[in-house]
């Protein structure tokens, strides 16, 4: 019967090609083969996943950190705070471009939404990369690579919806994803600072605006208003959900009503504004739970069917090393990226991968980061690249889709570097948890 577990893999993504929504393709192919393998009994199977999906807690934070991004789109925060940040990084080479992935960094660590920040940053930025004549791949490649860290840093949907699927606390992954984030943030950095250094005319730099700053109080004034909503917001979740004050529902809570009071503040709530933020967090929100549902559903019958003793099975007559194994997960994590929505790739391959991994020996929290930067960086890499399909949605005609792809490739190596990093020193993963909370 594992046999018949494992044909279900290939008749999922048989459907996926097809074009076939991918929640439905995951309860369709539950469906047909639960019912195959259990006949009516089938139907308790998926009645106690319905159950388990609408009873998790931690879900509950997937709408409120989504309408939370939502109303940071139309609050005003976002403006000035890019103007604040810019006057201190326009001295650098590239110092549009330094802002903008310095903007990604902090928007992504208020909002917790790749799309999200992508937009937001690539409608404030590239105007101005384009008024003062930057490279064309750069400004693509700034935009895409920044927008992506809305998956590495947190609060990340992504993690939200892995740690009860991985059965860790949504506060060690998070605590555990940062460092890797920052770091690539800060590869990111080198790599724009030092290429403008190299290449003056990649970044031009406007002499009279370097010299059109306002004083040094006035600009720490400046500074100080317009980060200060986003770094309420950040304590407000990442704080209260990292010191254990809050569960991860609670912390976004807190981000949901943050970004409300702080649009009301800006006098950008509107009703109109309202309606449609709320309207965007149902959309996405339903999305994002059926998917979870339809990969709930999915692993139950595979599991059920005896499918983990198949596998298992196969990879012992392979007779794999433990670390070939792990790279073949990564390599299968990278390529479903290509293809599949962020959450659907955790849905499927985590409920299968981690008994694995946990089998060898491997630490269950640096796998899991390990896999969010892998999957991060299929989320940047052409040609299915979900951040270049944002960043066409908002990017003028000027500039097209092969300086997108070329633009973003010198932002994939600084994250295979994040990758090497993070598999070569495990440390990077499981510091910060450990000093929080001791483990």
């Amino acid at each position: 019967m594992g046999d018949l577990g494992l044909l279900m893999f290939p008749a999922l993504f048989a459907l996926i090609l097809t074009g076939f929504p991918i929640a439905f393709s995951l309860m369709c192919v539950a469906l047909v083969f639960g019912i195959m393998r259990f006949g009516d009994n089938a139907v308790n199977l998926f009645v106690a996943r319905v159950d388990s999906v609408a009873s998790n807690y931690v879900l509950g934070a997937v709408p409120l950190f989504i309408l939370m991004g939502a109303l940071l789109e139309r609050s005003g925060i976002a403006e000035r705070l890019f103007d604040a940040i810019y006057m201190w990084t326009r001295k650098l080479p590239g110092g549009l471009a330094v802002g903008a992935i310095l903007m990604c960094t902090i928007f992504a660590a208020a909002s917790g939404i790749a799309g999200a920040t992508e937009t937001v940053v690539g409608l404030l930025a590239v105007p101005p990369m384009l008024k003062y004549a930057y490279d064309k791949r750069l400004i693509a490649g700034t935009i895409c690579a920044g927008g992506s860290l809305g998956t590495a840093i947190p609060p990340s949907i992504t993690v939200i919806v892995l740690a009860p699927v991985a059965n860790l606390p949504v506060g060690d992954l998070f605590a555990g994803i940062m460092l890797p984030g920052l770091v690539m943030a800060g590869l990111f950095f080198i790599y724009i600072i030092t290429l403008c250094t190299l290449k003056p005319e990649m970044a031009p730099r406007d002499l009279v605006e370097l010299e059109d700053l306002p004083p040094m109080l006035e600009r720490i004034k400046i500074t100080l208003f317009a980060l200060l909503p986003p770094v309420i917001l950040i304590v407000a979740v990442l704080g209260t959900i990292l010191s254990g004050f809050a569960t991860p529902t609670e912390g976004a809570a807190c981000g949901a009503l943050g970004a409300l009071i702080m649009s009301i503040i800006y006098r950008r709530l509107t009703v109109s504004v309202l309606m449609q933020a709320l309207y965007n967090t149902s959309k996405i929100t339903a999305m994002i739970l059926l998917i979870v549902l339809g990969g709930q559903m999915f692993s139950g019958v595979f599991f059920a069917s005896g499918g983990m003793g198949a596998v298992r099975g196969l990879l012992n007559d392979l007779g794999l090393e433990p670390w070939m194994v792990l790279a073949l997960i990564l390599g299968l994590t990278f390529v479903l990226g290509f293809i599949l929505e962020l959450i659907s790739v955790v849905l499927i391959i985590i409920p299968i991968a981690l008994p694995i991994v946990m089998g060898f020996g491997y630490d269950p929290l640096w796998f899991c980061v390990t896999f969010l930067v892998v999957l991060q960086t299929s989320y940047l890499t052409p040609p299915m690249a979900p951040a270049i399909f944002y960043f066409r949605a908002i990017a003028p005609p000027e500039i097209n889709l092969m300086h997108m792809y070329k633009g973003v490739i010198p932002f994939i190596i600084m994250q295979l570097i994040t990758m090497a990093l993070v598999i070569t020193f495990p440390g990077l993963t499981t510091w910060l948890p450990g000093v929080i909370y001791g483990n």
